[in-house]
């Protein structure tokens, strides 16, 4: 083989070395970070399952409530408004914000029930209660899961040099499911006496 031949194969080989690997960085660098996304994505509709199913328990809880406690009027209404922001609620920030809030409401009707014992022994009430329980549960369960994919995400897109390759192809860091200051305190029960 000429010198020439052998010169000319060596730096095709460093092109192709060069370039490749290079290429083949980027290349699985970006369908990590496309199935990390896909896995936020798929957690959060996890999260929205849950809270779906909160959403619809709520009208038959507050109907079965209302017949006890007619004068808490304003409990109700607050309830049925954050329902209403759940719904309409667009962005993943916006659901969150929105079902923090129906957290909250939530919290405060609980703290109704706690003023009418006739309520607690109403075997309707009782179940609903169970179910809304056991769906807090499944909320928390999927919040957790949910956070825990975005924060390896998250870590992902902020690492170097996968952050580099993140900027030049648009991904952007996901939100966190958060509890809100206000619903990590113990409500407050009050008897009338």
């Amino acid at each position: 083989m000429s010198p020439k031949l052998k010169t000319a194969l060596i730096i095709i080989g460093i092109i192709i070395v060069v370039v490749l690997i290079p290429y083949g960085y980027i290349n699985s660098t970006y369908n990590t970070l496309v199935t990390m996304d896909e896995s936020v994505k798929a957690a959060w509709a996890q999260v929205e399952n849950q809270l779906q199913r909160r959403a619809d328990l709520i009208p038959n809880l507050v109907e079965t409530v209302k017949g006890f406690a007619t004068q808490e009027k304003e409990v109700f209404i607050k309830v049925t408004e954050a329902r209403s922001r759940v719904a309409g609620a667009g962005t993943i920030s916006e659901k969150i914000a929105a079902n923090n809030q129906l957290t909250s409401a939530l919290s405060r009707l609980l703290v109704v029930v706690e003023r009418y014992p006739e309520l607690k022994s109403n075997a309707n009430f009782m179940r609903l209660q169970d179910e809304l329980a056991g769906t807090e549960n499944r909320i928390a369960v999927e919040r957790m899961r949910f956070n825990e994919t975005v924060r390896a995400y998250n870590t992902k897109i902020r690492s170097f040099p996968t952050n580099i390759i993140a900027g030049i192809f648009g991904f952007e860091k996901a939100t966190f499911f958060e509890v809100p200051k206000e619903a990590q305190g113990v409500p407050k029960v009050k008897f009338n006496q």
